[in-house]
């Protein structure tokens, strides 16, 4: 219970530090948005991959819970795609950005200190981000790259909008995958992406038991140090002057937040459960891993595609909000 309880604590000081600094200095805060965006992006978000993977045991992790994730991640992404595109008729840019935003988790800072202190071992957390990172995260960037393909060649290429600074204003990277470029080499970038290609790396290196000497070793576990309390300072910086469920994607808000913080601990439980017969610590670890919140990356990857961010934030918050009950519930009722 005291991990889960810390884990969420470090993330809500941290967002509450973003918040009052843009409150506080809006000016500075815009052009620290624009700088910490590309700085995660390519830097510091693949180094903190790439140590978490080299570490990793990849026979405890591979046989029964990155399965498991990525079931998990399919089942809840394809719920919200066929409601919001069948039934609420969105357009695939939103569809494709809401789809991750609830289905994507928050493991990287959330995960490992709850599946450490919940659980007893970090395996649920890097099975997750071996998911997530070599799998779910490619596909979406994919149909990411190809929304904002589509949209340029039909003319509808536009700059994004103020309110969503913090993600999209990325200086260079957001001239990456422009309406002129091809689809294909948009994707082949996509798929080529930092994050994707340091865990590649880090899993290699685990694979060989490969260790970096310190003088290459310091420095990458610095940068991947800083990367979370960046991510979620940015995170903070863009809520200002923000208000959740706004009237244009309430409907998509509250479909992306009841997949992610109800249905998708729900569908972890039966496919644990069910499917590959766990119990005791570890479909508590599986439960766990499902009921945390949205990803701050989801945030970024969208406006990094300039995608409508609105509901991506606004998940990403509610679903913060809800994760500790949620989570609290689990450990009691699994723990």
């Amino acid at each position: 219970m005291s991990g889960v309880l810390l884990g969420f604590a470090i993330v809500l000081v941290l967002v509450g530090v973003g918040f009052v600094a843009a409150w506080a200095l809006p000016g500075e805060a815009r052009a620290m948005q624009r700088g910490i965006a590309p700085l995660v992006y390519y830097i510091t978000n693949p180094a903190l991959m790439f140590l978490l993977m080299s570490d990793a045991d990849l026979g405890a992790v591979l046989r029964t819970y990155t399965p498991i994730a990525l079931i998990t991640a399919a089942a809840t992404g394809l719920l919200y795609a066929l409601v919001a595109g069948g039934l609420l008729r969105r357009p695939a840019g939103p569809v494709a950005a809401g789809a991750m935003a609830s289905s994507y988790v928050n493991a990287g800072n959330i995960g490992v200190p709850i599946a450490l202190y919940a659980v007893g071992t970090a395996a649920p957390v890097v099975s997750v981000l071996i998911a997530q990172l070599l799998v779910v995260a490619p596909v979406y960037l994919s149909v990411f790259a190809w929304c904002r393909h589509r949209a340029g060649r039909a003319g509808r290429f536009a700059a994004p909008r103020s309110d969503d600074d913090g993600a999209s204003a990325d200086g260079a990277a957001a001239d990456d995958a422009g309406p002129t470029r091809s689809l294909g080499a948009t994707l082949v970038r996509s798929l080529a992406n930092p994050v994707t290609v340091a865990t590649g790396l880090g899993l290699l290196a685990a694979a060989f038991s490969v260790d970096l000497p310190p003088v290459l070793g310091q420095p990458v576990e610095m940068l991947g140090h800083a990367s979370v309390p960046l991510l979620l300072l940015l995170f903070g910086m863009s809520l200002r002057g923000q208000r959740p469920l706004g009237r244009d994607a309430r409907a998509e808000v509250v479909l992306g937040t009841v997949l992610k913080s109800l249905v998708m601990p729900v569908l972890a439980w039966v496919v644990g459960r069910f499917l590959f017969g766990l119990d005791g610590l570890d479909l508590l670890g599986v439960v766990l891993m499902a009921a945390l919140p949205t990803a701050q990356n989801v945030f970024l990857f969208a406006g990094h595609f300039r995608l409508a961010t609105t509901s991506v934030r606004d998940v990403t918050l509610l679903s913060m909000l809800l994760a500790l009950p949620v989570s609290l519930l689990v450990t009691l009722l699994l723990g």
